[in-house]
């Protein structure tokens, strides 16, 4: 997802999108996912110098990801899509951008946990314990966590609050890359994933599947192929209209109902209810792995 705040910030998506060959790349890609540059080209009827230019301006914009990997004739030039949504905010205030605090958080970081298998938690190199087992979940190795996943229940994290004394939240942001946990895999495996503060519902969303159709970006090569790959970065917005999942209102919880001050305690939660019309499960992808090589990002804006 790119999320740009203000028309003038958004220049090199506008020009990227600006050519009916570079959407035409951008449709190819989403139907066959990572693609041979040479093939792109052939597919296109252009030749290779042409399609490097458009590959370029697709690259400063941070649409796509271009990779190196050996081929029977050499290196072969790679192209994947890293994003599936933009959002466009019109106006920059500059004055609501500057009042913010923002942290990552690493996904093994939780403070508190309750799930049920299928489960599992992944350092950088190597499976923590055994999968299925949710003893692991409370291992110290736990903090190195770059992926994790469980069936049903809910994994809570205490964000910062760095508020001072006169200081007040007027929105809170916070992205994850996510997807759902199918047994084995399934790209059509939906889920009801939902989100609470401080044990208050902000409302859910539903996952359509879990992806490994391609390997993650980020997603090291011994992992294995036919586990999850990459999920979707998905934006929890919580303002005074309501609680938000990019862009589109998921309920009516406003920040208002947090009551979130200075020294208040933020506990976030990731929760599947095995209750939910889709209990299909969660996977949390962190540095190292999917797509965005990102822990949790948390952004608190303020007046």
């Amino acid at each position: 997802m790119i999320h740009i705040v203000g028309v003038e910030k958004g220049v090199k998506l506008f020009e990227a999108l600006d050519s009916d060959v570079r959407l035409k790349i951008i449709n190819l890609l989403k139907a066959d996912g990572e693609t041979n540059l040479n093939q792109i080209a052939k597919k296109l009827h252009l030749s290779n110098g042409a399609i490097t230019a458009h590959i370029k301006k697709l690259l400063d914009a941070e649409l796509i990801n271009v990779t190196s990997k050996a081929g029977v004739r050499g290196a072969q030039k790679m192209c994947s899509l890293t994003v599936d949504k933009i959002i466009l905010e019109l106006f920059d205030d500059d004055a609501y951008v500057e009042n913010a605090y923002s942290f990552e958080i690493g996904i093994g970081h939780y403070m508190d946990y309750n799930i049920a298998p299928t489960c599992g938690i992944v350092n950088e190199s190597a499976i923590i314990g055994e999968l299925d087992d949710p003893r692991y979940f409370a291992f110290p190795e736990r903090i190195d966590a770059r992926l994790l996943w469980f069936t049903t229940g809910y994994i809570t994290y205490h964000l910062p609050n760095s508020l001072k004394h006169s200081e007040r939240c007027r929105e809170l942001q916070i992205a994850m890359e996510l997807c759902s946990e199918a047994p084995g895999f399934s790209t059509l495996y939906p889920s009801d994933i939902s989100f609470k503060i401080n044990g208050i519902s902000l409302g859910y969303f539903t996952s359509p599947g879990e992806f490994n159709d391609r390997r993650g970006i980020f997603t090291p090569s011994w992992w294995f192929e036919n586990l999850g790959q990459y999920g979707k970065l998905k934006l929890l917005t919580i303002n005074e209209k309501g609680s938000f999942i990019d862009g589109l209102k998921i309920s009516g919880a406003t920040i208002a109902s947090l009551n979130i001050v200075y020294q208040s305690d933020i506990y976030f939660s990731i929760c599947v209810d095995p209750q939910a019309t889709n209990p299909g499960g969660v996977n949390i992808f962190g540095k190292g792995f999917g797509d965005y090589n990102s822990g949790i990002l948390v952004k608190m804006f303020y007046v």
